[in-house]
């Protein structure tokens, strides 16, 4: 196999590559795409369980007194809510208001939060939180090469967590984290995932990884690549940095107002730029496209209505879970759901309806 020079291995990486998986460069990361076929690896996560190693997503801890401050001027959700082993999505904003990341921050302790960005986005976000924590009685330290982060995820996954881990986490709320001691070492156990479905993510020091990767083969889990894992989050209408989020999308476009709080304590750089468009209204929204066939739109595509261009798909794939064609196009207004646009695939015009994602109904709860 080819191996190209440059990329970060996980820990796991080595692993991967015995087990015959395809590995593939994504973010600057070498990480398994496949092991035995999307659609199969899809399956499992939606009908029984599924584990990724997603260890490209960072680590980063933000710790002292003035921790939570600099969370609060960095970032756009409201931290000053969050309690001990509470966690939430946030972005991470340019100062003109578009969107650098979106990523998880939990709050440890009082002094101890953590930061999880997107691979490709981790440098500027830990540089943002260093800016803003300048002569402050804050530390802002980048761990992510030395920890390995693993999604458990499906219908059967917090029982199969439960065997590795010794703790139930049908016990924790959505979003919660907390800090374990289990017969593979410390590690972090946080109710979260992409996909949809039940599960949990495993924050694990890079020298125990393999062991807990192991462990959750041997209780069941089957192991799933980043091909399924696109597949299950447009299922759900996730949006994914670099596609669907960019510099050049504004929260209020994505639909992630919700994740912008400004009356509180503190300040991102953006506040100013997020009031703004709040106040102006989005002009394009980020909606969902629904076929009508196994065609599926492609990131790129032009959407358009009555033969006019009305906005272009930023990622779009087949459902297996639907059988046909589904993707996210940012659409200028007022295209809204229940409408009918075509998108050019490959050279034929087809058919797609403007809906609100998600494709398919699951609870991750």
């Amino acid at each position: 196999m080819h191996v190209d020079e440059g990329l970060q291995d996980t820990p796991l990486t080595a692993h991967h590559a015995r087990a015959g998986a395809k590995l593939a460069s994504f973010a600057g990361w070498r990480l398994p795409l496949q092991f035995e076929g999307t659609l199969v690896e899809h399956a499992a996560v939606r009908e029984d369980v599924g584990v990724f190693d997603v260890s490209h997503l960072g680590t980063v801890w933000v710790t002292g007194p003035d921790a939570p401050g600099v969370i609060a001027d960095t970032f756009t959700n409201d931290p000053w809510k969050l309690s001990d082993g509470d966690s939430q999505y946030t972005l991470f904003c340019a100062p003109d208001g578009g969107i650098v990341d979106d990523l998880i921050v939990a709050r440890l302790g009082p002094q101890r939060w953590m930061a999880v960005p997107n691979a490709a986005n981790r440098a500027e976000v830990v540089a943002g939180l260093e800016t803003v924590a300048g002569p402050r009685h804050a530390s802002v330290v980048d761990e992510t090469t030395g920890w390995a982060v693993i999604a458990v995820q499906g219908p059967n996954a917090l029982p199969l967590a439960r065997g590795v881990v010794g703790r139930d986490p049908g016990e924790l709320a959505f979003t919660r984290i907390e800090e374990l001691e289990t017969t593979h070492g410390p590690l972090l156990l946080s109710r979260t995932g992409y996909t949809g479905e039940p599960g949990v993510e495993l924050i694990v020091p890079g020298a125990a990884a393999g062991a807990v990767w192991q462990a959750c083969l041997d209780a069941g889990a089957r192991p799933c690549g980043l091909g399924a894992r696109d597949t299950l989050r447009l299922e759900m209408g996730y949006p994914l940095h670099g596609n669907d989020l960019t510099r050049e999308v504004l929260p209020v476009e994505a639909r992630l107002g919700w994740a912008v709080r400004l009356d509180r304590e503190g300040a991102p750089a953006a506040a100013d730029a997020l009031r703004a468009s709040r106040e102006r209204g989005p002009r394009r929204r980020l909606l969902g496209l629904l076929g009508d066939s196994r065609r599926a739109p492609r990131e790129g595509m032009r959407v358009l209505r009555d033969d006019e261009e009305v906005g272009t798909v930023t990622s779009g794939s087949f459902s297996p879970i639907r059988g046909v064609g589904i993707g996210l196009a940012l659409l200028d207004d007022p295209t809204a759901p229940g409408d009918r646009v075509t998108v050019d695939v490959r050279g034929r015009e087809q058919a797609f309806e403007v809906v609100k994602p998600p494709f398919v109904d699951r609870d991750p709860h």
